[in-house]
């Protein structure tokens, strides 16, 4: 149950209840695709840098370990020793990246392993039965994510074949959370809203879905190739056509800049890689901007990443030796870099929801982003 506690203009502040806790939004899920964060972060480490949700990927726990393993460990919750939300997304998106591999039917999707080759096939009840044994949370409903540049056609066709896909996943779940030996019965779902660039296949296929009455409604299919002012303005266009008192999740997004102007357009729910990812590369996040540690004039830099920061790495380390562990390829330098930019999207989160209980957000984007610029 979602209770929209603010708003300020469109941005929106609320509380999602799950049966594995209550959600503060706006969130930023953290991304452990195959049940852990990429940097030899643990669920301890979770905890401790502010983590509300964690996100792991169907598709690539279907793959390995396999999910009806993971069900017989007792459900992804109790394999990776976390208690709490836990969103998987349908794998919708990955097999649509494996585009050389697939083949989309009616039925559903097949193709081949990354991992091994071999044949699968995936449609709307395989990826609900696949979130069902990982007994996430939320699952997200198995959709195709045209690319942003397809042609006006072939998305339409695609998104109607996604509303289909959706109330075959809708269901499903309803048929397995009924049943006996389903670990997580009150598992949520998920719609996605698609259309690539085209506004006003967009707001159509978003109204359709609205009539469905489902826990939450994603905005997939941006942040794939199209210019932020593309992204900013199919928001704008989409979201109020979406139900104001269900959370609104932006897929795979983003940068911190992208994060505070969808906040400001109603979205609730956030998820990416880029904190973990440059993290991994050096690239870290501050509120003066992005700094590489890779860059020679850290080399005898004494200071934290961040003065005042709390994260592990902040209150502990330079700037200095956490290079030398990074140019050594020592893998605590990943994990520290990892922390603080996972710590400090988490904090920009909690800062962002404290902004709008105080009625100041807009004052708080306009400082973020100056101060950001700055780096």
């Amino acid at each position: 149950m979602y209770r929209l506690l603010k708003q300020e203009g469109r941005a929106k502040r609320g509380e999602f209840h799950t049966v594995h806790g209550i959600i503060q939004t706006p969130v930023f899920m953290n991304v452990g695709t195959a049940a852990a964060i990429k940097g030899a972060v643990s669920t301890e480490d979770l905890e401790g840098i502010k983590t509300q949700v964690e996100l792991s990927n169907t598709y690539h726990l279907h793959v390995r370990p396999g999910d009806e393993i993971v069900k017989a460990m007792g459900g992804l919750h109790k394999f990776m020793s976390w208690d709490k939300p836990i969103l998987t997304d349908s794998g919708g998106f990955q097999v649509f990246s494996l585009a050389s591999l697939r083949k989309i039917k009616e039925e559903g999707v097949y193709f081949n392993s990354h991992v091994d080759g071999r044949k699968i096939f995936m449609g709307p009840e395989e990826s609900m039965g696949i979130q069902s044994n990982l007994a996430s949370t939320i699952a997200m409903a198995f959709d195709e994510c045209p690319s942003s540049r397809a042609d006006r056609a072939y998305v339409q066709a695609s998104v109607d074949r996604t509303t289909r896909w959706l109330m075959r996943c809708k269901e499903e779940m309803k048929r397995l959370n009924g049943l006996e030996d389903t670990i997580n019965k009150n598992q949520m779902l998920f719609a996605i809203n698609q259309g690539a660039v085209f506004a006003d296949i967009r707001v159509e296929h978003a109204k359709r879905i609205s009539e469905m009455e489902l826990d939450g409604y994603a905005i997939g299919g941006l942040a794939v190739g199209e210019s932020h002012e593309e992204m900013y303005y199919i928001l704008e266009e989409t979201v109020p056509h979406l139900p104001v008192d269900k959370p609104t999740y932006l897929m795979g997004v983003g940068t911190p800049a992208n994060i505070l102007e969808g906040v400001e357009r109603g979205v609730d729910f956030f998820d990416c890689v880029y904190p973990s990812r440059n993290g991994r590369h050096g690239h870290l996040y501050t509120n003066h901007g992005k700094i590489n540690l890779f860059n020679a004039k850290y080399e005898t830099d004494g200071r934290p990443i961040e003065e005042g920061c709390g994260c592990p790495a902040c209150r502990r380390y330079s700037r200095a030796y956490i290079r030398h562990l990074l140019k050594a390829k020592e893998m605590l330098g990943m994990r520290l870099c990892v922390l603080h930019n996972l710590y400090f999207y988490n904090t920009m989160m909690e800062e962002i929801r404290e902004a709008l209980d105080e009625g100041r957000f807009g004052e708080y984007k306009r400082r973020k982003l100056a101060g950001m610029d700055n780096g």
